[in-house]
């Protein structure tokens, strides 16, 4: 009879499938963590790859200019966000960014195209940084919980993070498995993951 070691406890992101660069996993996936909060918490960590990938922090800038392409480069012509988060006048947002992406000039576009408020900042910021302020209505744009899961779900300037046209990397997934992620977030408990925690 040996006298083995007692193996730990696999942690909730080890019980998870793999699951490729390109791709959220199902909901359904997140089952086998049986504890709701650890649940909850490891569902925010897969929202987290779309809410820190390019598509999407680019235009949550921590300072007054939106960034491009995979690499925080800052935009390309320099560009401010202004008073309303829209651009200055004579170089407002829309000047040049339309209702759809334009392919031949490749410049990308979806309705209501704009910089997040300052408040909703997130490059640099760790997935429970953004966790918490994403729950918090004074930094989310007065969004209840339910909202946040509609505007994650359906709005279409957040649904550009999937189309974002020309060679632009979109973000993983898709916006209904986004959405679908977001919203068993929030019938968990809408519990933050811990500041170490990465996706």
């Amino acid at each position: 009879m040996g006298c083995g070691r007692r193996q730990p406890s696999p942690s909730p992101s080890e019980m998870l499938p793999p699951v490729g660069p390109t791709e959220l996993r199902a909901p359904e996936a997140f089952g086998v963590i049986t504890d709701k909060a650890d649940r909850s918490r490891a569902l925010f960590l897969e929202a987290s790859r779309v809410l820190l990938h390019p598509r999407c922090a680019n235009c949550h800038p921590d300072g007054d200019s939106p960034y491009q392409r995979t690499g925080l480069q800052l935009h390309d012509p320099p560009v401010v966000r202004g008073p309303e988060d829209r651009g200055i006048p004579g170089m407002e947002c829309t000047s040049c960014h339309q209702d759809r992406n334009a392919e031949l000039t490749r410049v990308p576009g979806a309705p209501n195209w704009h910089l997040a408020p300052r408040v909703m900042a997130w490059v640099g910021r760790t997935p429970r940084q953004v966790c918490e302020q994403i729950k918090d209505p004074s930094r989310n744009g007065g969004k209840s919980l339910a909202q946040l899961v509609e505007h994650n779900a359906h709005d279409e300037l957040v649904g550009w993070g999937w189309k974002p046209g020309a060679d632009r990397e979109p973000a993983p997934g898709s916006q209904e498995r986004f959405g679908a992620i977001v919203a068993a977030w929030v019938e968990s408990g809408a519990e933050c993951p811990s500041e170490e925690a990465r996706p």
